[in-house]
């Protein structure tokens, strides 16, 4: 697993580890949390890029993709914090409340 998206799955409890990424289902939305790793020359160790995906569901059942964005913030509370603000603007819900 991502190092940073194992450090997530705790700030968000029900998200669910595939093995390539955390994903938060509702019943309108699936939204998708993937890690990229991004240098840079600033100080050797890059940051690490968290991409969120988010999807909707269609009247078939089927999930299209929407819009996503980027994320890549040094300190992990604050990281967490911005994606959790992102998605529950996005969907309208409280990701640590979906089952």
């Amino acid at each position: 697993m991502h190092p940073t998206l194992r450090i997530l799955r705790d700030y968000f409890p029900t998200a669910v580890y595939t093995g390539k990424a955390l994903v938060f289902i509702s019943e309108t939305h699936r939204v998708e949390l993937t890690e990229h790793e991004k240098g840079g020359f600033s100080d050797g160790k890059p940051t690490p890029l968290i991409r969120v995906r988010l999807f909707m569901m269609q009247s078939n059942g089927d999930y299209t993709p929407g819009h996503y964005e980027d994320f890549q913030l040094q300190e992990i509370s604050d990281l967490a914090a911005e994606i959790e603000k992102f998605i529950q603007a996005a969907i309208g819900a409280n990701i640590k409340e979906i089952n």
